[in-house]
Parts: C-alpha cells; structure tokens; sequence
C-alpha cells in the first residue's frame, strides 16, 4: 500500500494512492483512517512531505564505502563505527517531492546530496528487541539529506550545513510493502547516474538501530529515521535537478536553485 499525503483545494489530507489515482480519506495510517469516497488523480493535486515528524532521526555513518570515501576526500583515515548511533535532524529543513532546494546566497559550491531511505514509525516503540524491531514500522520512503561541506567542517554543530531551510526533500509517499533485500538506490543529476547502491548494504541495519534506540528513547507514531548513504556526491549546480530513485518505493525529485544576495 502506498500512503500519499496531498493537497486540494486548500486542504491537507492522506490518501492510498493506486496507479495515478488517490482513493482519499478521512484519518491517517498512524490513528485510523476511513475511506470517504473523493478521488484525485496524482497530476491534480500537489504531493506533500509524507509525514511531519514528532522527531527526526538519521543514522550517520552507515555505508562503509561512502566512511571511505569521504575520509579520501579529507585524506584522513576511515574511522568506521563500532556501534549504531543516532542524530538529529530539523524538521524547518523538510521539503516534499517537486519543491526546490534553496541553497543561501553565502555557501560554496560544495553542496551535496544524500540518497537516504527513510524509516517512517507507524506505533509506539518502546524496549523493542532486533526480533521485534520491525514490528513498530508502518512503512519508507525516500530523503535527500543535502549537505554543505565547508559549514560541515567549519561549525561544532550541523546546524545549517545539514539544517539550513528546504535542506531535507522526503517523499513522494510512504510505502508499506517494500523488499529492502532487492531494492537498489540509484541518484541521478540532470538524468545521468552518479551513483547507485545496494539499499541493503547498510553497517547496521534497520533492526539494530531500532533496537538500540528503543533501549533509551520511545519512538512514537510519524517518527522518522534516515538510514545513511553510500558513496559520494558532486559538487551541486544552480538549476540542476536530483532524482533520488530506491526500487519499489519511487523517485523523489528535487531542483537546486542557488538563492541570490
């Protein structure tokens, strides 16, 4: 089931989405839904973030090519990690599928991308073992976690290398059955592929960063948990187009618009 969330005609609302149309309803996949017989079409409305979340979770560091690489590029050695950890992320970063990522007037060119799955909580989760793990997630979808790596160097914080507004696209929709076993994760810019990855490949997986979160903090219904990247990006252009491709999920799509002074 893919779960849509969408705007018409001024409202916001959820909706399963089947081919190109959306059977919309009243409710949401996290508190109870019922359908209340509207229909759109997918080019008639505009797609929304799939979900605002109550916390914003990324998992640093879990591809081991992409700890390589980028330890190349500083030309320092990777330091691979030992345990799975979280972060944070700002939800004012968010954008949905379609909308532009801005990038401010004042950073370099050495903006990236991010090619993310994304974990989206469906229930309460609390003390959750890696068997259980599962159990609490409704579905996934697709980020874009855009960074600007002079600020990432630069700053004690991420603050606005990783949290600067329109800095996060998610979307299109969340997907509940997906196999994350074939799924591969292809970015492409303007239409050429720069990168493609074994979804799955991740240091820690899904199961294990839930289970170890779960230990010290609840996960709540919408919470969402950005899973890393593998590989590395090219240095960004005003005016050129990411896609952001995860098999069986979609394609999430995203300008870059340098903003001016």
């Amino acid at each position: 089931m893919r779960w849509i969330r969408f705007s018409t005609a001024g409202k916001t609302g959820y909706g399963i989405l089947e081919g190109e149309r959306i059977r919309a309803v009243d409710g949401d996949p996290f508190d109870g839904y019922a359908p209340n017989g509207r229909e759109f079409t997918l080019d008639a409305v505009k797609i929304e973030i799939p979900v605002v979340p109550r916390t914003f979770y990324c998992a640093g560091m879990n591809y081991v090519t992409h700890i390589r690489e980028m330890a190349a590029k500083g030309a320092v050695t990777p330091d691979i990690p030992k345990r799975a950890e979280i972060g944070y992320r700002a939800n004012n970063a968010l954008i949905a599928h379609g909308e532009s990522v801005m990038i401010p007037a004042d950073a370099t060119e050495q903006v990236h991308y991010e090619g993310e799955l994304v974990v989206v909580i469906g229930k309460r989760a609390k003390h959750l073992s890696e068997a259980d793990a599962l159990s609490c997630v409704l579905g996934y979808t697709i980020g874009n976690d855009v960074s600007e790596r002079s600020w990432q160097r630069a700053d004690r914080t991420f603050w606005r290398s990783k949290n600067t507004d329109t800095f996060k696209p998610m979307g299109p929709w969340i997907e509940t059955d997906f196999d994350l076993d074939k799924a591969y994760t292809t970015v492409r810019v303007d239409g050429e592929v720069k990168s493609r990855f074994r979804t799955g490949d991740m240091l820690f997986g899904i199961a294990t960063f839930i289970s170890a979160m779960t230990q010290y903090l609840t996960l709540w219904p919408g919470d969402v948990i950005w899973m890393g990247t593998d590989g590395t990006s090219p240095d960004l252009r005003s005016g050129q187009t990411v896609d952001v491709t995860i098999d069986g999920i979609g394609t999430l799509s995203n300008r870059f618009v340098k903003e001016t002074a």
